[in-house]
C-alpha cells in the first residue's frame, strides 16, 4: 500500500486498544500521525515515540471528545502540524457502563452519547475544509450495532447503530468532495475495553458465539483501516461497514 506513504492521518482514542494498533501500523506504512488520547498520556506518547522511531512524524494531542470545542481543537492541531488530513479515524469511543433501562440517568446518557455520536460527528465536521480529494473517513462501529449488544449496553449498541447509519449518510454526502466514508465494526476483540466492563462469565459466554471459537486482536483489526484508507485498494468502497469479529455476525 505505497500510497498510505506521506498521508496525514487522524486517530482518536489512540492511546491503547485498536486506535493504538491502528496508529503504529500506519505510521509503519510512512505516515504521519495524529495521536488522540484523553487521559492516557503515557501510553500516547509512547505510541508516538514508536512511530517516531520508524523515521516518520507523530504528534500527541489531548482532548475531551465530548465537547464539540475539544473536537475542534483535535483537528486545529493536526492542521497546524501538518496542513491538511488524508485519513480521520473516528476510533475513540466508551461503553462507559453497563446500566440497564430502568436504571439510566441523563449523565450516563450524555456521556455515552456525546462521547460515541458527537466526537464521530463534530471531528468529522472540522475536518472535512482539510481533507483534499481523494481523502478517507474511517469510522469505529462495532458487532453491538448488528445484534444488540450484552446486557445492560443497549445505549452503547445504540450510539454504535447511529455511527453504522451515518457512515452511510455520511458516504453519499461527501462524494462531491471526493471524500470517502466507510467503517470497522470489531466483535469481541482483547483490549483494555473489556477488561474494564465486561465479567469473565460474561466473556465466556461471548465466546460460545463465535465461529473461530477464540476473540479477536486489536492487531487482527489493523488491515481492515488499511484497505479503507488506500486508494489503490479501495477507491471504489465507500458507505461500507467491514465485519471484523471472527464469524460471530455475518450479515
Amino acid at each position: 500500500m505505497n500510497d498510505l506513504k506521506n498521508k496525514v492521518v487522524v486517530v482518536t482514542g489512540a492511546s491503547t486498544g485498536i486506535g493504538a494498533a491502528v496508529a503504529q501500523e500506519f505510521g509503519r506504512h510512512g505516515a504521519s500521525v495524529v495521536v488522540h488520547y484523553f487521559s492516557s498520556s503515557h501510553a500516547a506518547k509512547a505510541v508516538a515515540d514508536g512511530i517516531d522511531a520508524t523515521g516518520q512524524r507523530a504528534i500527541t494531542v489531548q482532548g475531551d471528545l465530548h465537547h464539540t470545542a475539544e473536537c475542534e481543537g483535535l483537528i486545529a492541531a493536526a492542521v497546524a502540524k501538518f496542513g491538511r488530513i488524508d485519513v480521520l479515524i473516528n476510533n475513540a469511543g466508551a461503553l462507559v457502563k453497563r446500566v440497564p433501562i430502568v436504571q439510566m440517568s441523563d449523565d450516563v446518557f450524555d456521556d455515552v452519547v456525546n462521547l460515541n455520536v458527537r466526537s464521530v460527528l463534530m471531528c468529522t465536521r472540522y475536518a472535512v475544509p482539510h481533507m483534499p480529494k481523494g481523502s478517507s473517513i474511517i469510522n469505529l462501529t462495532s458487532v453491538a450495532a448488528r445484534n444488540g449488544g450484552g446486557p445492560g449496553s443497549s445505549l452503547y449498541a445504540g450510539s454504535k447503530g447511529f455511527v453504522s447509519t451515518i457512515t452511510k449518510g455520511l458516504a453519499k454526502e461527501l462524494i462531491p468532495n471526493q471524500i470517502r466514508v466507510n467503517a470497522v465494526a470489531p466483535g469481541v476483540i482483547t483490549t483494555p475495553f473489556h477488561e474494564k466492563f465486561t465479567t469473565a462469565e460474561q466473556l465466556e459466554g461471548m465466546r460460545s458465539s463465535i465461529p473461530m471459537g477464540r476473540f479477536g486482536t486489536a492487531q487482527e483489526c489493523v488491515g481492515a483501516f488499511l484497505y479503507l484508507a488506500s486508494n489503490e485498494m479501495s477507491a471504489y468502497v465507500t458507505g461500507q461497514i467491514i465485519e471484523v469479529n471472527g464469524g460471530q455476525y455475518m450479515p
